[in-house]
């Protein structure tokens, strides 16, 4: 699975992007999130506030409960504001 960050959630996990296989059991974003907490602290930090992360799968703004599986790419990214 190709994951990708972007601006503050960026820069708390400190990579812009990579590339993993998860788990069987991985099967949302919520699940994903759980997985990607247990890798090490700066996820748990960036992940904190999960209300405060948009995410997109394959370039889709998609909900939290949206099935994902290794040939995806899932975004984190904060809100964003026009103008």
């Amino acid at each position: 699975m190709k994951i990708k960050y972007f601006a503050w959630v960026a820069e708390i996990i400190d990579k812009r992007e990579e590339e993993i296989k998860v788990p069987d059991h991985v099967i949302d974003v919520n699940t994903l999130i759980n997985f990607l907490c247990t890798m090490d602290e700066s996820y748990e930090a960036a992940f904190a506030n999960r209300k405060q992360i948009k995410f997109a799968i394959n370039q889709k703004l998609s909900r939290s409960n949206a099935k994902i599986t290794n040939n995806d790419e899932v975004a984190f990214f904060p809100p964003m504001t026009g103008g």
